[in-house]
């Protein structure tokens, strides 16, 4: 009986998949549309940005695609809007928040259904279920894990390299190029997550936007207090006059205490974390060494 409703289950939802395929042109094109309005062009826009990535090909992607899109129809607490800064967080600018959505249903129903057909054969039946709508919930959370943690990774890594961007601006700067420039010259030079975010702000202005306006976007992709601090003292110098120079050689000073207050906080925190596997690993095996042989003579005794 078992089998047979997980087979009723299957030619549903290959009939649902197969009838939406027909919509995925569509879709596709709705997703690169969806892609470009992301970074602040509208769709009158003739073409985007050479550095985003065209949307991923394949028979999966298109049919995780069209699945996203049939989440979002249907729940609509679901929001687009909330996933898109959490994807451009993490660098997937060819990740269309449907395609997530898509990913998040189809690993709902796959681990699921892996866990009845594993305890299929069981004497336990019940587990199983229990289990299968433990792996529902466990399979739609998953893929947003994952994207929040390389978000978070991405994020860390650009809050490193940013005092040598602003280190390449105060030299490039102070030496008679302008500000966009020293962008440039700083996009060349350096590598990673921040290049890319660089290179993107770059095609922006390169499309007709204020060089303040792209460094806004910039901000909403990778929201972090040293990138707010940077973009916020470049707008603000440029709307008050202040020389940049000055700007970034202050910027410079609070980089460098920014990152000396960092590995002071994650020092501090290092004791705390080394407490958990002290208490339960190495202190439990000492024990044992120390206080076994005592034990087994203690006993001998009475």
């Amino acid at each position: 009986m078992l089998i047979l409703l997980m087979g009723l289950a299957l030619f549903g939802v290959a009939v649902t998949l197969a009838l939406r395929a027909f919509a995925m042109p569509r879709a596709r094109a709705a997703e690169r549309l969806e892609i470009i309005e992301a970074y602040g062009f509208s769709r009158d826009t003739p073409s985007a940005a050479p550095f985003i990535a065209e949307p991923e090909e394949g028979a999966l992607a298109g049919v995780v695609t069209v699945l996203g899109a049939a989440v979002s129809k249907r729940f609509g607490r679901v929001r687009e809007s909330d996933l898109r800064p959490e994807l451009m967080a993490a660098g997937l600018y060819s990740v269309s928040p449907r395609t997530l959505l898509g990913y998040r249903a189809f690993a709902a129903v796959l681990l699921p259904l892996l866990i009845l057909l594993l305890g299929a054969s069981s004497g336990s039946p019940g587990l199983y279920v229990l289990l299968a709508f433990v792996g529902g919930a466990s399979g739609w959370m998953l893929p947003l894990v994952i994207v929040r943690r390389k978000a978070r990774v991405r994020l860390t890594q650009i809050d490193r390299e940013l005092p040598e961007l602003i280190d390449i601006l105060v030299v490039t700067v102070e030496a008679g190029l302008g500000f966009s420039g020293s962008l440039r010259v700083a996009a060349r030079e350096l590598r990673g997550p921040l290049q890319d975010e660089l290179l993107l702000t770059l095609q922006e202005q390169s499309m007709g936007l204020t060089i303040s306006e792209a460094l806004e976007h910039q901000l909403k992709r990778c929201d972090t207090p040293a990138m707010r601090s940077f973009v916020r003292s470049v707008t603000q110098g440029e709307a008050l006059g202040v020389s940049t120079g000055v700007i970034m050689r202050n910027l410079a000073v609070e980089m460098r205490k920014r990152r000396r207050a960092s590995a002071e906080e994650q020092a501090q925190k290092a004791p705390i974390k080394m407490l958990f596997p002290l208490v339960f690993l190495i202190f439990p095996t000492l024990f044992i060494v120390l206080l076994g042989p005592a034990a087994f003579r203690i006993a001998d005794t009475f």
